[in-house]
């Protein structure tokens, strides 16, 4: 199939050609992959200013999403890749074969520059998913930086580049670009020039807020390097339905959510559950609006069943179309799956190639999948499933938006997808909705200042 990138995908063609650095924030299921690979094809066959190439990206996208996109596209054959994934001695021969694009995962980083014993000979640099690179104290981060000023050409790709730090986190991610060069060298010169601390305890900064005017600052100084540009703006996508379904607790249920929140501590007769802190609490209160809550001793305590009666509704009212149910802990799994074997129908987890693959060829009515897991890199509308239902809502911005893209994106079918949250009223819960809003106007402001203009 011949690759013909839509207006959009030729300006961050071009704009990668154009620029050494560059920071491409395009949204899920807007094909970064494919117009990466193009500016790639031309730095090395057209333009010779690049030999060699290291993609990378989170594991499964190393794995699979890369290669397939070669697979696809006539203009694409003649690029030669190397997976190095696997074990060391797996990633040695990968990388030792002789290729044009060398595919590694962003937890291998560290072992490829410290340990591998390869020569660092790379000069271009994609990394797919820029804001799995935001903390500038991970060793993937700092390896990466001993290597920086080797690479000629860097190219950072991301969908979501503030995440739960807001716009802290772009220190890190633009700094691995053009090391410090728009926000400076040191984090303690960003957080002093650009932010104001919120919640201190003496000596101690909790969270801190952006000045007035920093916003804009920020969005000016790295403005340079960086497009942005949304789904909805350039590509006919469905619309996007976003619901709550709220449950209710009874007084009984209510009491033992109420008595952990206040003591820390919650002793019934299917055992005992403790808090040693506030963010274990956090956990534990999540655990318990969803219905159940692992015990002191690693048992599971079942609250209540608020969350299964409502998604049993959710899968009957589908009347047959598949949904794609979204669980957080690993008991929500447990529990969920027996409801829907007691309920007769046929479901899998999305965790393998196989299971996959029954989703999209509609196999599957119901799949159930994890925010970690199905966050990167999956396409699972094929199967034309157009409803989402969370049963946990993670409290990540990124893992939520990128899982909802899964469904939500271009090659959808259906003209809508239904995002269905499940929301036990008076938890935990609607403090997450809440805070994923609050984080979300803080990215849609970082998009919106940097957003190419045709």
């Amino acid at each position: 199939m011949q690759y013909r990138p839509h207006n959009y995908q030729q300006y961050a063609i071009d704009f990668i050609l154009e620029n050494p650095v560059a920071a491409i924030f395009l949204d899920c299921g807007m094909g970064k992959t494919s117009l990466t690979l193009m500016a790639i094809l031309r730095l090395i066959y057209d333009s010779f200013d690049v030999g060699k190439v290291l993609i990378i990206a989170p594991l499964r996208v190393a794995r699979h999403t890369w290669s397939d996109e070669i697979a696809k596209w006539d203009e694409f054959s003649i690029l030669r890749y190397s997976i190095a994934v696997g074990t060391a001695a797996e990633r040695l021969v990968a990388l030792k074969a002789d290729a044009d694009i060398y595919i590694i995962n962003r937890e291998n980083v560290p072992w490829l520059v410290e340990k591998s014993g390869v020569p660092f000979d790379f000069d271009m640099v994609v990394i797919d998913e820029l804001s799995s690179f935001k903390n500038s104290q991970a060793k993937r981060f700092k390896s990466l930086m001993k290597v920086r000023p080797k690479v000629s050409r860097i190219v950072g790709l991301t969908g979501t580049p503030t995440g739960s730090g807001g716009y802290m986190d772009l220190f890190a991610e633009f700094k691995v670009l053009d090391m410090g060069e728009r926000l400076g060298r040191f984090i303690g010169q960003y957080r002093t020039s650009y932010f104001r601390p919120l919640a201190t305890n003496g000596q101690v900064v909790y969270s801190y807020g952006l000045l007035p005017g920093a916003e804009d600052e920020i969005n000016r100084k790295i403005s340079d390097i960086t497009i942005s540009m949304k789904a909805v703006d350039h590509l006919e996508m469905p619309e996007l339905i976003s619901t709550e379904y709220p449950v209710y607790m009874s007084g009984s249920e209510k009491k033992h959510y109420e008595d952990m929140k206040k003591d820390l501590i919650l002793s019934i007769p299917e055992g005992e559950v403790t808090a040693a802190n506030a963010a274990a609490l956090s956990g534990k209160l999540t655990q318990m609006a969803n219905g159940a809550v692992y015990s002191d001793d690693g048992s599971i305590v079942r609250i209540h069943d608020r969350k299964l009666e409502a998604l049993e509704d959710i899968i009957e009212a589908a009347v047959g179309k598949p949904v794609l149910v979204v669980y957080w802990y690993r008991h929500d799994r447990e529990r969920i799956s027996r409801k829907l074997t007691e309920m007769g129908i046929q479901f899998e987890c999305i965790d393998s190639d196989a299971s996959i693959g029954k989703w999209n060829t509609g196999e599957l009515p119901v799949a159930l999948c994890h925010p970690a897991s199905a966050g990167h890199g999956l396409n699972l509308q094929e199967s034309g499933c157009g409803t989402m239902a969370f049963f946990g809502i993670p409290w990540s911005l990124e893992l939520y938006q990128q899982t909802v893209a899964r469904l939500w994106r271009q090659g959808q079918k259906n003209r809508t997808v239904s995002i269905i949250h499940i929301i036990t009223k008076g938890t935990v819960d609607e403090r997450i909705m809440k805070a994923l809003s609050e984080k979300d106007m803080t990215q849609k402001a970082l998009i919106d200042a940097v957003k190419a203009e045709f």
